[in-house]
C-alpha cells in the first residue's frame, strides 16, 4: 500500500481514538456541520433508468458559502432531472480530516473543492482534469492559473477562484499616532513602537500563524525576504538564512507585544474583526476584506460614524526588497472513482454550470475574491470597481508550490515551525529539522 494511504489509514486510527474522548488541543473551532449539503434526498445510483449521483465536498469560504450552495443544488438538480448533485461545504480547519478519511475508507468524493491537489496526484486518486470538463468551459480560465496545477505536462485540477493580499492600515489611527505607511520592516517596526506608545490597548500589528493560515504568514515574511520555499531548480530550501532571518523578524514582533495577543489562535477572520472594529491597525490579507467588514457592519446596523476608515497598500519588505503580493489559489478536481461514460458526462455538466459567466461571478464577488476566468473578472470589475486593481493583481502574484507532491507536508510543516516558535522554540532549528524531513 502506497505510502499515502498509509498515513490515512493511520488517520483514521487516531479519529477513532479521539471519538472515544480525545481532546482537539488548541482548535477552538466548533466542529463541521458535516451533512449540510443543502439538499434533502440521499443521492441516488446511477444505474439503469436512475439518476446519476454526484458527489462534491466543498471549501467553507465564510459565513454566506453554504447557503450559496444549497441554493446551487436547487438550482442545478431542479434543470437537470438525470443528475442528482449533492454538495457538502466543510470548514476549513476540517476539510483535509474529512477528505482524508473519506479517501481511507474509500468514499472519495467524486468533486473536491480544495487548495492542495499533489498528494492526490502521486497516488493516482485524479482524473486529468481535461477529461472532465467540456471544451467550452476548459477554455474559460486563465492560462497562469491552469499551470499551478501542471505535473509532467498534465493539468490536474482547474481554478476554483483566487485572492491577492495586500496589507490594509486604518487611516484615522495611523495618522493620529504620527505614523507614515510602513513600506520596509524597519519603518514597519517603528511605526508599531509608534501606535503603541499612542493607545495601547490598540493592536499595531496582526499575524495569523494559525492551522487555519500559517503557511500564509510564512510566505509573507520569506517572500518580502527575497526568500521563497524552494530554489530556481525546485528544491527545497525551508532553512535558508533568508527564512530564518523572516520568521525571526516576524516572531520579534509577537514577543515584543506589537501584535495580537494569540497568533497561534487567532484566525484571519478574528484579524479582520478587530479590524473592522478598530481594535487592530495594520493587517496582511485578501481583497475580500472590504466585503466582510461592510456584511459585518450591516448585520450590526453599524452607523457610519463609528465605521472605520481604510486602505491597502503593498506588504512592507526587508531592505530593498521587492513588495510581493501573495496569491493563493483554490482547485476542483476529479476523484478516479471507475467514472461510467455518462458520469463523466454528468461531471461536465455540473462544470458547466458553475462556470456560467453570471453565476461564476456571483459566486466570486459572495465573498469578495477573484475571479479565475477572463469573463467572471470583466463582470467581476464592472459590477465592482474597487475590485478592479485586484483583478490586475492576481495575475502577478506569487504562490505556493502546491504542484510538488510535498505540499502538503511542508504547509503543515512550516506552520508547526511558527507555532513552536511562539513557544520559544529556535526558529533555525526548527526549520533546519522541517528541510531535513521533506528533502530526506
Amino acid at each position: 500500500m502506497k505510502k499515502f494511504l498509509a498515513t490515512l489509514l493511520a488517520l483514521v486510527m487516531v479519529l477513532s481514538l479521539a471519538a472515544c474522548g480525545g481532546d482537539k488541543g488548541g482548535d477552538t473551532t466548533p466542529p463541521a456541520d458535516s451533512g449540510n449539503t443543502g439538499t434533502t434526498a440521499p443521492p441516488a445510483d446511477s444505474g439503469s433508468g436512475e439518476k446519476t449521483a454526484i458527489k462534491v465536498i466543498a471549501a467553507e469560504y465564510g459565513q454566506n458559502t453554504k447557503q450559496w450552495w444549497a441554493d446551487f443544488v436547487t438550482d442545478f438538480n431542479s434543470s437537470h432531472d438525470n443528475i442528482d448533485l449533492t454538495v457538502e461545504a466543510v470548514s476549513w480547519n476540517d476539510i483535509y480530516t474529512v477528505v482524508n478519511t473519506r479517501v481511507a475508507n474509500n468514499d472519495a468524493p467524486d468533486i473536491l473543492n480544495i487548495d492542495v491537489f499533489a498528494d492526490y496526484v502521486a497516488d493516482d486518486l485524479l482524473l486529468p482534469i481535461q477529461d472532465c470538463v467540456s471544451d467550452e468551459t476548459y477554455a474559460k480560465f486563465y492560462d497562469a492559473f491552469l499551470e499551478q496545477s501542471n505535473i509532467d505536462g498534465t493539468i490536474w485540477a482547474i481554478p476554483d477562484l483566487a485572492s491577492a493580499r495586500a496589507m490594509y492600515y486604518n487611516k484615522g489611527i495611523l495618522e493620529a499616532a504620527g505614523v507614515e505607511v510602513p513600506t520596509t520592516w524597519d519603518e514597519l517596526k517603528a511605526a508599531c513602537e509608534k501606535i503603541k506608545a499612542y493607545d495601547s490597548s490598540i493592536y499595531p500589528w496582526g499575524i495569523d500563524m494559525t492551522t487555519d493560515e500559517g503557511q500564509a504568514a510564512f510566505a509573507y515574511y520569506i517572500w518580502n525576504n527575497g526568500s521563497d520555499f524552494t530554489d530556481a531548480s525546485g528544491n527545497w530550501t525551508l532553512d535558508a538564512d533568508a527564512n530564518v532571518e523572516a520568521i525571526e523578524y516576524a516572531i520579534g514582533l509577537v514577543k515584543d507585544g506589537y501584535t495580537n495577543s494569540d497568533p497561534a489562535n487567532e484566525t484571519r477572520y478574528a484579524l479582520q474583526d478587530l479590524f473592522g472594529a478598530g481594535k487592530l491597525a495594520m493587517m496582511i490579507g485578501p481583497n475580500s476584506i472590504p466585503t466582510y467588514i461592510a456584511d459585518n457592519y450591516a448585520k450590526a446596523n453599524t452607523p457610519a460614524e463609528e465605521q472605520i476608515d481604510y486602505a491597502f497598500a503593498a506588504i512592507p519588505t526587508n531592505g530593498s526588497n521587492p513588495s510581493v503580493s501573495a496569491g493563493v489559489m483554490d482547485r476542483f478536481m476529479v476523484f478516479d472513482n471507475g467514472h461510467s461514460d455518462e458520469k463523466i458526462e454528468a461531471i461536465k455538466e455540473f462544470f458547466d454550470f458553475f462556470y456560467e459567466d453570471e453565476r461564476y461571478s456571483d459566486w466570486v464577488l459572495m465573498e469578495g475574491f477573484l475571479p479565475a476566468t477572463s469573463a467572471g473578472g470583466e463582470i467581476v470589475a464592472a459590477a465592482d470597481p474597487s475590485m478592479a486593481p485586484w483583478v490586475e493583481i492576481v495575475g502577478s502574484c506569487k504562490f505556493y508550490p502546491t504542484a510538488k507532491a510535498e505540499w502538503a507536508d511542508v504547509k503543515q510543516g512550516v506552520i508547526n515551525v511558527e507555532q513552536q516558535a511562539l513557544l520559544g522554540g529556535n526558529v533555525k532549528e526548527l526549520l533546519e529539522d522541517l528541510q531535513a524531513q521533506i528533502a530526506g
